[in-house]
């Protein structure tokens, strides 16, 4: 059986990756901060881990750019020289190196003047988180050069669960509108393309499938639906599904974040044979009924 190491496993993403990749005949091991298993700052417990194993799905990150706006340092060192230290120990090993997914964001992009982005636009992050991701895409890159097989993926808005942080802004939405709770929206015509997190792990498990079958040099490619939604009708299909009195509350938005993103999902398709099927309609509906079934199943 082959071993995956997939760093950040307890996130969003490797909650349901997991389930996926043991489905299909790997076996996962954890690699998360959350539950002592391991820290990508550690250099020597990357070195123990990444050992024997077929490949890598690099998730672990500090994951939201607000979180990275708050401490950029531990933004920097995380995201991009941790990164950076995971491929080196790959580039490292004696026997077979291992194939290194990384997960990287739309972030990379920054404030794109045409929409839909394409997959080889300009990158151009306006934020530490966005940078840091595209340090670290540079550095997986440059891997291949040292006999690494890399896949850089780009991730955006990513939905879905109940269980995600509560100030995520669609679980937020939808949370707050089950529980006729305000709706703050900090930017109503931000634009973005939701990616449900069932359509994510999907395109993730073809990308491992294509490395484990040795393709290489994969493009830097983004899942996304290719649907813009504006915050301001995100909340309002929140209120819409709960049955809701929520009210929106309008607020400014803030100066770090990318204001607009759509992406083009055509290079996904032709590489991959992946399309979203989840819209963000349907996601944000299935979002508030998880969310009114876990309200029911709350002893009173």
């Amino acid at each position: 059986m082959k071993t995956i190491l997939m760093t950040g496993h307890l996130g969003l993403i490797g909650r349901y990756l997991t389930p996926l990749l043991v489905q299909q005949g790997y076996r996962v091991k954890g690699f998360d901060l959350a539950d002592g298993t391991g820290d990508i700052c550690r250099s020597e417990q990357l070195k123990q881990a990444i050992s024997g194993v077929t490949g890598v799905v690099h998730l672990a990150a500090v994951s939201r750019v607000i979180w990275g706006e708050r401490n950029p340092e531990l933004c920097w060192q995380t995201n991009a020289i941790a990164s950076e230290q995971l491929l080196k120990t790959a580039c490292e090993q004696a026997d077979v190196k291992p194939w290194v997914l990384v997960a990287s964001s739309r972030e990379v992009y920054g404030d794109s003047d045409v929409l839909p982005v394409c997959d080889s636009a300009y990158v151009s992050p306006v934020n530490i988180y966005g940078q840091a991701k595209a340090y670290m895409e540079k550095k997986a890159l440059e891997a291949r050069e040292y006999g690494l097989n890399t896949a850089v993926i780009r991730l955006a808005n990513v939905y879905g669960c109940t269980k995600d942080h509560k100030d995520r802004v669609l679980p937020a939405f939808c949370l707050n509108a089950v529980n006729n709770a305000d709706l703050r929206v900090d930017g109503r015509n931000h634009l973005f393309d939701f990616t449900h997190v069932s359509d994510t792990v999907k395109g993730l498990s073809l990308v491992i499938e294509q490395l484990e079958n040795n393709e290489r040099n994969l493009p830097p490619t983004h899942l996304l639906p290719g649907i813009g939604t504006t915050l301001g009708e995100a909340a309002e299909m929140a209120i819409k599904f709960a049955g809701s009195r929520s009210r929106i509350i309008e607020a400014p938005s803030r100066n770090y974040d990318v204001s607009r993103f759509i992406g083009d999902p055509t290079q996904a398709k032709e590489l991959l044979g992946w399309q979203a099927n989840i819209s963000p309609e349907q996601g944000i509906k299935l979002l508030v009924k998880a969310f009114q079934e876990q309200l029911q199943e709350v002893p009173a």
